[in-house]
């Protein structure tokens, strides 16, 4: 009795039909990543100081540069291990004094600046960019910069919530449905947020997106390796989620054109309208019908794959069978990931592995820096090391297995961090009064710092710079595989639920 790996090496395990299917799920891998790391534009932080009305009346009046403007009136970078004093405190001065020169005005108010009182921003900030973000827009800094990190932590705590369900969405009622919905779900959330007008609509927009997108990529990931023959499962499974990568890259020149975080939401959440195309050119899992009795429709997507392909119908489809024991069940539930002590290893050797990677993964991300000035060349040249990712799982799985590789770039993910860890320190130590450096937006001022100007300390720049790669490189490697063991571990009925 033919199994549905057996049909498909007879009408071609990856032909004309499955790359056309690739490639449009492909879309949806890579309209899932502004999703997944969007923040980095969208909230990235611009140098900003204090707003003190008068100051720009005074500095029209004397005529001031900028550069004149931010030394005669911001405080200076404050004590070592101070967060941010410039930014986030003031000067207590009234500067609509008519008495007040123009030739370092607060000269006259004290003998020494530092003697100055210094309280919070009352009066807002001035950010240092001609574009927006929602840190801009909603004031998320200083006291309030912790929202930034709930904004993201949401869209992850959906993401867990999703994973929950979505599996069963997807066993019970389709993969191609679960996908359709939950994309379409998700971009109308993408919509939304672009035009919500206070903070805490942006957090439930945006936990409501994490919980259905994850999803979306994941239906995508089970619908394309359910379509290709086993000698190809691997590499397809490998492409799709390079698709994520070739949307970072994307996303850094999105956001480079799109300035304005809510024109740049909306740029990157209208393309997951795309996902519907799949409507048309990605019919149901005939692995799936198959288990839900429904023979009729996987004989005539049998028959539509083979004439898709060039091949002639198969006189055998009404014996098509699903390659399960009997005694396995088709209805699997949570708790079937503990039910035997193998699987309850497994399962939670995944969890752990899931966490590590997934919360390592976002914070290189978040720690973007290739060039050490701007953040769209920082994001596009970190997203390029994930190609030898690729490309190294590619040619280490088929001779070494999946474990031997996932625990070596486990430990060389690791070990680069570490390091990372004490050349951070090492920088600091060396430049105990350097100012927190801002990062080089397209539009910020001119007086953002400038790289470290000692030999060393460009050394020490740079050797950072490698570590962050490698542990990028090593993390990403980790992440795919965790996938790969995920569907070859369990078994089929646990791993597609």
């Amino acid at each position: 009795m033919p199994t549905v790996d057996d049909i498909l090496e007879e009408v071609s395990e990856f032909g004309r039909f499955q790359k056309q299917a690739f490639l449009t799920l492909c879309l949806l891998s890579a309209a899932f990543a502004p999703i997944y790391v969007g923040i980095v534009f969208l909230a990235f932080t611009p140098d900003h100081r204090c707003l003190s009305p008068g100051v720009a009346e005074l500095s029209r009046r004397c005529g001031w540069s900028l550069a004149e403007e931010l030394n005669y009136t911001v405080p200076g970078p404050g004590a070592m291990g101070e967060a941010f004093p410039r930014q986030c405190r003031g000067y207590e001065v009234d500067w609509n004094r008519s008495a007040l020169s123009c030739v370092d005005p607060l000269a006259g108010l004290a003998t020494n600046r530092s003697h100055l009182p210094l309280g919070p921003c009352r009066h807002g900030w001035v950010y240092d960019t001609h574009g927006s973000s929602i840190v801009t827009e909603f004031n998320l800094v200083c006291d309030d910069s912790w929202k930034v990190d709930l904004f993201q932590s949401c869209v992850n705590l959906g993401f867990f919530l999703g994973s929950l369900g979505v599996g069963y969405i997807a066993d019970r009622f389709g993969r191609k449905l679960c996908l359709l919905a939950t994309s379409l779900i998700s971009a109308v959330l993408g919509v939304l947020m672009a035009a919500a007008q206070d903070y805490p609509s942006l957090l439930l927009f945006r936990l409501l997106q994490g919980l259905v997108s994850k999803g979306s990529w994941t239906s995508g990931y089970v619908l394309i390796t359910e379509f290709v023959g086993l000698g190809y499962r691997r590499t397809v499974a490998i492409l799709y989620q390079m698709a994520f990568t070739v949307g970072l890259l994307l996303l850094s020149g999105v956001a480079y054109a799109i300035p304005h975080w809510r024109w740049l939401q909306l740029a990157i959440s209208l393309p997951a309208f795309l996902s519907l195309l799949c409507y048309w050119c990605v019919p149901e899992s005939p692995r799936w019908l198959l288990s839900q009795k429904r023979n009729t429709q996987v004989i005539k997507i049998m028959d539509h794959i083979a004439q898709k392909n060039g091949k002639s119908p198969l006189a055998d489809l009404k014996m098509l069978s699903l390659q399960e024991d009997v005694t396995e069940k088709l209805s699997p539930s949570f708790a079937d990931l503990f039910r035997t002590p193998h699987l309850r290893k497994y399962t939670f050797i995944l969890m752990y592995l899931w966490f590590t990677s997934s919360v390592l993964y976002q914070g290189l991300i978040m720690h973007v820096g290739a060039t050490g000035g701007n953040l769209y060349l920082d994001f596009f040249y970190s997203a390029l090391v994930e190609f030898p990712a690729a490309f190294i799982i590619l040619a280490t799985t088929d001779r070494c297995g999946l474990i031997r590789p996932l625990a070596a770039s486990n430990l060389v993910a690791g070990a680069a961090c570490f390091v990372m860890v004490f050349l951070s320190h090492a920088l600091k130590s060396k430049l105990p009064t350097l100012a927190p450096r801002g990062r080089e937006l397209r539009g910020h001022s001119p007086h953002v710092s400038s790289p470290p100007p000692c030999v060393s300390c460009a050394d020490l720049h740079w050797l950072n710079i490698t570590a962050a790669c490698v542990g990028r490189m090593g993390i990403t490697i980790v992440f795919q595989m965790v996938c790969l063991v995920n569907a070859e571990l369990y078994p089929t009925f646990i791993s597609t639920a």
